[in-house]
């Protein structure tokens, strides 16, 4: 899948699009999303979870440090302009644990595991030290329960 990138992202040297500001679930395409959403705030006032927040331009996206996303669409029920959009998958993101994962720094920690409900994150034995984190994308939702938990901030999702 080609990943588009703005001039914003260009300029940072973000060619992979990892920095860009994630948009609510079953937001469109960016180009398509900026041109259609009018950074009305229906979707962020809406939000049960409280994890939408306005971003570059006024724009929503989601902050995974304040909780985690539920799926229950009032999002999308409360955009009228076309720029959430009903699919079976509410996004496409990737799950990362960096290295200043507690776990990958020989301190045992796996409550990242502990939150989440479908097991994407695992901790794989290693005899001698300490239990690592293993990531399964098939699994992975994209709710983002992992994050805020995380003592050392080291998990985020970004676009695929």
């Amino acid at each position: 899948m080609v990943q588009s990138i703005n001039r914003r992202q260009f300029l940072r040297g973000d060619l992979q699009g990892r920095r860009a500001s994630l948009r609510p679930p079953w937001a469109i395409n960016e180009a398509d999303f900026v041109q259609l959403c009018t950074s009305c705030g229906d979707c962020i006032s809406n939000c049960p979870e409280s994890i939408l927040i306005k971003a570059d331009a006024g724009y929503p996206a989601i902050d995974f440090h304040s909780g985690e996303c539920t799926f229950c669409q009032s999002c999308l029920y409360a955009c009228d302009t076309g720029a959430l959009k009903f699919s079976t998958n509410p996004w496409y993101l990737t799950l990362d644990i960096n290295d200043s994962c507690l776990a990958k720094n020989s301190i045992v920690c796996s409550v990242c595991a502990e939150q989440c409900e479908t097991s994407a994150i695992r901790f794989n034995p290693v005899v001698g030290g300490v239990s690592q984190p293993e990531i399964d994308m098939t699994l992975c939702i994209g709710c983002g329960a992992c994050i805020r938990p995380c003592p050392n901030t080291s998990i985020s999702l970004f676009n695929e």
